[in-house]
């Protein structure tokens, strides 16, 4: 008879006792990482990335040099926080049209992993928690922008513009704009025309950004009964107001040129990128007017390395001596 752990049989009780007791434990540890994992769907991680991607930045360009440190943790955090508490409420209030599409199903409430209570407290203690945190460690403006942002997602857009009008990501994505602004006053405790201009960038970026993929989510949108554009309009009607929109955020973005006293790396990004953005805008526009295959996940992908690459520009120019 083969000898295991301990010296013990194989076959003895309490080996039996043991590997139960151990399997146990690892059943516990592994329900508590599921939960974990849960929470942290709650928060929409993917959209925190888009928060540091504009937040970082935009504190540098008003420091006009690396800003301090533990101020930068502070807001991220903080922001993170808001941002998290504002996706949890979204998933708590469209818990009945996510069970619905494809993309939200298993999301944590939908499956059933975190309780709709539970999502409704944890939304409202990030709240709470995130304000008074950027209130102790940035300044009382960076919290109130932070509290606004929250209001702005939860109740203008998920409460009142999404199952109302096709408009509702337009006025709806307001509220990812303001780490732009909670980035900038949480460094120099007021806001300028330089903010107002990323705010502004960030606002037409958000149309072109998310219809292509309401475009290839048509079914489910239109299963949910939610009038996203993408799932109201045809192929050429969407792919006119994507360029539409594309070519007003790359001219917004060179406002910040002459305003902000950009330099040479801001300038080349926001025209090289910004051309590149307005270019997949017309191929997707091309294609449904040829009747063929649209790929809106191409435009959805290239908004996103757009807008990272152009804030990473934001970010490395302040710190060139030219």
């Amino acid at each position: 008879m083969a000898y295991t752990e301990w010296g013990r049989k194989e076959g003895d009780p309490g080996m039996v006792q043991t590997s139960v007791t151990g399997s146990a434990v690892h059943s516990r540890r592994g329900s508590v990482t599921r939960k974990v994992r849960a929470y942290v769907e709650l928060t929409k991680p993917r959209v925190l990335e888009l928060l540091l991607v504009t937040t970082v930045p935009v504190m540098i360009l008003a420091q006009g040099g690396v800003p301090n440190l533990w101020l930068v943790l502070a807001t991220v955090v903080g922001g993170a926080m808001s941002a998290g508490s504002a996706a949890a409420f979204n998933m708590y209030l469209d818990r009945d049209i996510d069970a619905h599409m494809r993309r939200t199903e298993k999301r944590p409430i939908v499956t059933g992993e975190v309780s709709p209570r539970a999502a409704l407290v944890f939304a409202w203690t990030l709240a709470v928690a995130s304000t008074v945190w950027l209130l102790l460690t940035t300044n009382w403006l960076a919290a109130t922008l932070s509290a606004v942002a929250i209001f702005f997602y939860v109740v203008i857009y998920t409460i009142i513009l999404k199952r109302r009008t096709e408009q509702n990501i337009v006025w709806g994505g307001i509220a990812g704009c303001f780490p732009v602004l909670i980035g900038w006053s949480a460094v120099t405790g007021s806001l300028t025309w330089t903010p107002f201009i990323l705010f502004l960038l960030v606002f037409l970026w958000t149309p072109p950004h998310y219809w292509p993929l309401s475009m290839k989510y048509k079914g489910d949108y239109q299963e949910a009964d939610v009038p996203m554009l993408g799932a109201t309009r045809d192929g050429l009607q969407v792919g006119l107001q994507v360029i539409l929109y594309a070519w007003a955020t790359v001219a917004s973005s060179l406002l910040l040129i002459p305003v902000a006293g950009m330099g040479i790396v801001y300038t080349a990004s926001a025209l090289v990128f910004g051309g590149w953005f307005i270019v997949e805008s017309h191929v997707l526009y091309n294609r449904a007017a040829r009747g063929e295959q649209i790929r809106p996940m191409r435009v959805f992908h290239a908004s996103i390395t757009y807008l990272t690459l152009l804030f990473v520009a934001i970010a490395v120019d302040p710190l060139l001596p030219f």
